[in-house]
Parts: C-alpha cells; structure tokens; sequence
C-alpha cells in the first residue's frame, strides 16, 4: 500500500490535498498556500485508497476545494475527524 498521495490546484492556485500514513493511522491534509492548513485523521484504520485519491483528485480540481473535500469523502462513505487545524 502506497504511504502517501499528494494533490495540487491545476488552477494556479495554492491549494493542496495529500494524505498520508502516521502511526498506523491515514490522515487528509489541506494547505491554502497561505495561512491555513488543516488535518483530519481518516476513522476507517485502513482505508480504500482508490477511493481516497479520487476524493481527493476531485476536490483540489474544484473552485471550492473544502466543501466539494467533504462532498466526495461522504459520497464514498470515507469518515473523517479534524485533528489539527
């Protein structure tokens, strides 16, 4: 399983989208390029990760990056807690 993915606004904006594996756990992270950078931790220990990059290829692709995050994590039944942010 891949340790890591990482997504960026095609747009020329800033915005980026990865997740990653820390102490056994998967966590989303989002950083503006500016001044806000936000981290969840992925409830389901090991999760669909074809799943995950395409949640979160969708939403770094989209003028609005955050709400269209939670859209298509809860269209594919991903559970998430903010952790940091």
């Amino acid at each position: 399983m891949a340790q890591n993915a990482s997504f960026h606004a095609p747009h020329g904006g800033a915005d980026f989208l990865g997740w990653r594996r820390r102490a056994g756990r998967t966590e989303i992270v989002y950083d503006d390029g500016v001044a806000r950078r936000l981290v969840w931790r992925v409830e389901e220990e090991r999760p669909d990760v074809a799943g995950l990059n395409d949640a979160l290829r969708a939403a770094v692709h989209s003028a609005r990056v955050l709400p269209t995050l939670y859209d298509e994590l809860k269209k594919r039944a991903i559970a998430i807690e903010r952790v940091a942010g």
